[in-house]
């Protein structure tokens, strides 16, 4: 058997499938002998992999007493049983001190907090659900006087289901919306498309030019993300920014009407309904349905006297 290693041969001889005997390195043709730290180096590299236990049981433990008592060595315990030398000394060195090699069983480090104070972070959580780990940290400090790390909130929370995550962010519906809404797609579920074809669809949204980095998180239990709770409407923008407006309709669509100034109701009357929906009420005649959102523009009365 030969290994390569700095350049040069070297060659290890075995007998009888025993452990290593000699070893040699080949240097300008003659035979020198590996140095003792090399040849040990290959022998651990060739041992049988030890099995990677956890923890002894009672029977292996009296096995490696009853050997090291017999006056076995560690090293040769270790090798006949697989089990890592250091192993087998931490467990003779106990047997020597106490005389018991039983393993300790333990609780594990006592919990911080209290079922009491547990549950005051799970109500606080849930009454300000935009509060931080360390808001919640420092009221359960003031409160209780227990001091307790981010991590730890965070993981008496989540045996509770609440986990930090962010908001959606839309317009939130009420009962009410909710109710009219499925109301007005039941009475209209059987039309045909040559119905719906008629009908357009119109919305505006405004387009912010600051970044928003989303950094803001809520507590929320799996499975609410839609919650009115849970989201965040979107009404009050800062800075710059473009307005956007446009209408659909089946097999069509407006052209999109784009402004830099807020959309009022004069806005919306002289330039949506006068240059763009005027166009596809006059060509539909009676049978045209404009559909907006509910927009505090949208209902103003010089609207809705053009409409009429």
């Amino acid at each position: 058997m030969q290994i390569t290693g700095n350049h040069q041969m070297a060659r290890i001889v075995r007998h009888n499938d025993e452990s290593v005997r000699e070893g040699y390195i080949r240097n300008g043709g003659k035979e020198v002998k590996l140095f003792t730290s090399a040849l040990k180096a290959f022998q651990c590299n060739n041992r049988i992999v030890m099995a990677q236990r956890k923890h002894l049981d009672d029977f292996l433990r009296g096995r490696i007493i009853g050997r090291l008592e017999c006056g076995r060595t560690q090293l040769e315990v270790s090798e006949e049983l697989g089990i890592a030398q250091s192993v087998i000394s931490r467990l003779w060195q106990r047997f020597q001190d106490d005389g018991n090699v039983s393993r300790c069983y333990s609780t594990g480090r006592p919990r911080v907090t209290t079922p009491n104070e547990d549950r005051y972070l799970a109500v606080t959580a849930k009454r300000n659900r935009r509060s931080t780990a360390s808001d919640l940290s420092r009221q359960l400090s003031s409160a209780t006087g227990t001091t307790v790390s981010r991590q730890t909130v965070y993981r008496r929370l989540g045996h509770i289901g609440l986990y930090a995550r962010r908001p959606v962010r839309c317009v939130p519906l009420t009962a009410t919306h909710c109710r009219l809404r499925l109301a007005w797609s039941r009475e209209r579920a059987l039309w045909t498309p040559q119905q719906w074809s008629c009908v357009m669809f119109s919305d505006e949204s405004r387009f912010s030019l600051q970044s928003d980095s989303r950094r803001t998180f809520i507590w929320r239990a799996p499975g609410t993300r839609y919650h009115q709770e849970n989201t965040i409407e979107r009404h009050r923008y800062g800075g710059a920014g473009w307005l956007v407006w446009g209408g659909i309709i089946l097999g069509s669509r407006t052209d999109l009407h784009v402004q830099s100034v807020t959309m009022t109701c004069h806005i919306y009357r002289d330039v949506i309904l006068e240059q763009h929906v005027r166009l596809f009420r006059g060509a539909m005649g009676a049978e045209f349905l404009f559909m907006d959102d509910n927009a505090r523009p949208h209902r103003a009365n010089i609207v809705d006297e053009c409409l009429q």
